[in-house]
């Protein structure tokens, strides 16, 4: 990595690229949903480290990391959505299919830190990224949205307390359909090419 490659609309674009694609704004209400199954705690900077660490990793070893698993990215793909679909079915008919016992350490990493922020859109789009931007630019992008998800992990008490309880439940149902039609797009288009379809 070359830090004399730092480039300021460089590194502004694929910050900007990372940021609409973990949509951690968009995550809010299955965050909070998540937040009180596991006690009214989520371990902000340990799903901030494990978040941007799959994220590195993934700007370095990328396709090297998945070859050592025996695994494609189609299959790491379709394999996020399907959790995501489940995530959305919670949200959209109030049954609970994923159970945390109320711990914060299982649940921090999974569903928080994976697939929900550095899920199989976020890691391939930054294998993508490196492959028209500078290695320093996407690293340096990478650790900006860290600092934003952590910034709204630690807030997700007062924004919840801003939208109230039916604000939460209206914005929960809403984004519970947009994860479910996310999840399908994600199956559908890597299934297809697994298949050969």
């Amino acid at each position: 990595m070359n830090w004399g490659e730092i480039n300021l609309k460089e590194w502004l674009t694929v910050s900007f690229t990372l940021f609409a694609v973990i949509d951690i704004l968009g995550s809010i209400p299955v965050l909070a949903s998540l937040r009180i199954k596991m006690g009214g705690e989520i371990r902000s900077l340990q799903a901030t480290l494990i978040s941007g660490g799959l994220m590195i990793l993934f700007l370095f070893l990328g396709k090297q990391f998945l070859n050592i698993l025996g695994l494609d990215v189609q299959s790491f793909a379709v394999a996020g959505s399907i959790v995501i679909f489940i995530i959305g079915l919670e949200m959209v008919l109030g049954h609970e299919f994923f159970k945390h016992e109320g711990s914060a350490k299982s649940g921090t990493v999974v569903p928080i830190a994976f697939p929900l922020i550095a899920g199989s859109g976020t890691l391939t789009t930054i294998m993508s990224l490196k492959a028209n931007y500078q290695d320093v630019n996407v690293f340096l992008a990478i650790i900006a949205n860290c600092i934003v998800i952590y910034l709204v992990l630690r807030s997700l008490a007062w924004i919840e307390k801003m939208l109230g309880p039916n604000g939460m439940i209206v914005i929960r149902k809403f984004f519970g359909v947009i994860l479910l039609a996310i999840a399908i797009k994600i199956f559908s288009a890597n299934l297809s090419q697994l298949t050969g379809g």
